[in-house]
Order: structure tokens, then sequence, then C-alpha cells
């Protein structure tokens, strides 16, 4: 089997204008290199009620146990202001051995690196088990017609996924000097004061629900949820608006409200969070009066892949191509392996991400080369000793 050029691969996808939910081809570009290494390629097409279609791909060599999979995704976020762009963010233009595209970082990289990867270990191995790649449209968009609705489609079919790798630009200034084992909760909480309505000159005959909701924000920022646990920071809850709406200069509102974002670590659950603010608020009401309504949504719950076999795996391999010591991280934002990690466990190793989502987005192909070996070398200590 000839060795696919991971560069090519990742210039192939990047030319793909696959601005969440558009495709623009790139699932296709995947599709096609798996099919000619023989991989059983699925395309599945999600579209829930209201939200917009998304190509997916699910695609397996193999029938046996342990089933290996790299989940990614080609879908980019959009391009901002294309005069600031020096590059074409389409073009996947080389220049000083960089390579410039909207996705060199976040993710399409590192998606041509699992195919490359799967090339190169497959010219030489047969492995006793399966690969599988989970590849999404969906992982920079509302996440519904995406990994999720995938995992459901397998767990339908009754297939399982033993161990997963992620690989979103997790590293930080070397490819492979961070593994993320976690990932931290996510949540929004918008809430909102009632009070009465009424004109200044009379506030006897009003209740402001400014102080009543600015004493609850008041609380909640004061009070540390947490000091950390042996594997994540402080939770953290930061308020991102206060709003009165009122242009009136003589009328005391009725109404305010305000929202947090909460990213939390594995000491809590987004349902027992909801519960404390709902009675801190309880607390500011009974006290100061009028009535305080909660309103939430989840992105995505706090988990941990626990360090052990499987990851030792992948820092061993890591060490191997790089000589770096990788460092567990549950650092960043969310990801898919929120969704992945009800399955089966899944840590994350990309490339660096310092120019993740910026203008002029880029990547050293010696970085993305280095990422390729580092993927073929988990390939072969995988199915050399599968992890338990």
């Amino acid at each position: 089997m000839t060795h696919l050029d991971p560069i090519a691969l990742a210039q192939d996808l990047i030319r793909c204008p696959s601005v969440t939910p558009a495709d623009g081809g790139a699932i296709s570009v995947v599709e096609r290199a798996l099919s000619e290494m023989g991989f059983t390629c699925h395309r599945l097409p999600f579209q829930a009620p209201g939200s917009e279609r998304v190509e997916n791909l699910y695609a397996r060599l193999g029938s046996e146990g342990p089933n290996f999979c790299f989940a990614g995704h080609t879908d980019v976020v959009p391009v901002g202001n294309r005069a600031g762009w020096r590059h074409d963010p389409f073009g996947a233009g080389i220049e000083n051995g960089v390579l410039y595209g909207r996705g060199a970082s976040d993710m399409k990289s590192a998606v041509a690196a699992f195919v490359a990867a799967s090339s190169r270990y497959l010219s030489a191995n047969t492995p006793k088990g399966s690969i599988s790649l989970l590849i999404t449209g969906d992982e920079e968009g509302p996440g519904i017609n995406g990994t999720s609705a995938v995992l459901r489609w397998l767990k339908e079919r009754g297939e399982t996924i033993d161990h997963c790798l992620v690989g979103e630009p997790t590293s930080a200034a070397r490819t492979g000097d961070i593994i993320k084992i976690g990932r931290r909760g996510t949540m929004r909480i918008a809430m909102t004061a009632k009070g009465i309505q009424g004109h200044t000159a009379y506030p006897q005959n009003a209740l402001n629900p400014i102080p009543i909701l600015a004493n609850l924000v008041a609380r909640l920022h004061a009070q540390p949820l947490d000091n950390g646990t042996d594997h994540f920071e402080p939770t953290s809850l930061v308020f991102t608006t206060f709003d009165v709406g009122n242009p009136a200069t003589n009328v005391s509102p009725g109404e305010a409200s305000a929202a947090c974002n909460i990213r939390f670590n594995d000491s809590h659950t987004s349902d027992e969070l909801l519960a404390h603010v709902a009675r801190m608020a309880k607390t500011v009401t009974d006290d100061m009066g009028g009535e305080i309504t909660l309103d939430h949504n989840v992105s995505g719950e706090a988990f941990l892949t626990a360090p052990g076999a499987y990851t030792e795996l992948l820092r061993a391999a890591v060490q191997k191509i790089t000589g770096l010591e990788a460092q567990y991280s549950t650092g960043g934002g969310t990801s898919d392996a929120r969704f992945i990690k009800d399955y089966c466990p899944v840590a994350e190793l990309g490339l660096p991400g310092t120019t993740m989502h910026k203008t002029d987005e880029c990547m050293p192909i010696a970085e993305i080369e280095t990422l390729t070996k580092i993927y073929t070398e988990i390939l072969t200590a995988y199915f050399a000793a599968p992890p338990a």
C-alpha cells in the first residue's frame, strides 16, 4: 500500500470551504482516501428538526475487536474579515515550510494525519482488531447533528468502540507536549429577577428588581465553588451580562436579568450547580422579596479518563517519536470528547493550537509530519498490546 502524504491531504481538505454546517466536499476527500485503503465507509447525513443538514462519516477497517477510533471534524469556523488574511483562507498555500488556511490547526491537518498514519501502519501490518474513523461536520456548530448523532447510530447497530483518540489541537509549543485526558463541564445559567414596576418618585410603591439581582450576582461572585481537584483547576463562575433594558429615567423597572457561564470540574454535576444557584436565589428573595427564575443549558458535563494503560500508551508513543514527556491536562473549552466519553475511554492529542480560529491560521508542515508519526506509533503499540 502506498503511503498517503498528510500534507497533500491536508491541503485538499483546507481547499474545501467547509464552514459549519457546509461540507464543501471535505467529507468526500476523507471518504475517497479511506475507501481506496479498504475501509468500509458510511456517509451519515443528519438533520434534527429545526436545524441544518450535516454530513458525517464513519469508516471502519476490520470487524473484530478491539476497535480503535480516531475522531475529529472537517468543519471550520468562519473566516471573519477576509481582508485581514495575508493568505487565501481556503488556498492551502505553503510558505517557508508553513501551511496556511482555515483548518490548518483546527483540525483538518490532524484528520489528514489520521488517514496518513493509517496508511503507513497498514502498509506493513494487519491489525488484530479494527481501525475506525469518526469524522463530523458539526463540531464547530450546535453539535446535535454530528458526533452525538453518529454515536447513537453506532449504538443502534450494536457497534462498539474500545478506545478513542480525538485530534483536537491540544498541544502548546510542540506537537505532543500535552495530552488532554478530560474536559471541564460547561453550562450557562440565565437569571431573571421580577419586582414591581413603579415611579421613581414613589419607591415605596415599587419593588426594584435591580438590587435583588445585584445581591444574587454579588453572592455568587464572592463564593468560590471549590479549590480544584487532582486533575482539574477550580471551578469558575463568570457573569457575562446584566441587563435591564429600561430607557426611562423616572421608572423603576419591573424586571432585570443576568447570565453566567460556569466551567466546572469533576467535583460537580450541572444539576448540583443549578441547585446551588437556586438555593442562593431563594436566600436572596426570602430576604428582599421579589422572584428570581432560572433558565439554563448544558454544553457538557465534566469528565476524566483516569491515567492508566491507555493514556500511558499515548504518552509512550509521543516520547518515542519526539522525546517529549507529555503532560496530562484537562484545561480549555469543550470538544466532542464530551459525547464520546459515554461510550469508551477517550483522550485528545493533536497539533499546537496557537493559531486556531485566528486570521492566517497556519501550521508548520514539520509538525503535521510529527503528528502523523505519533499516530502511526500509537496504532503500532495499540495493536501490539491493547490496553485493558
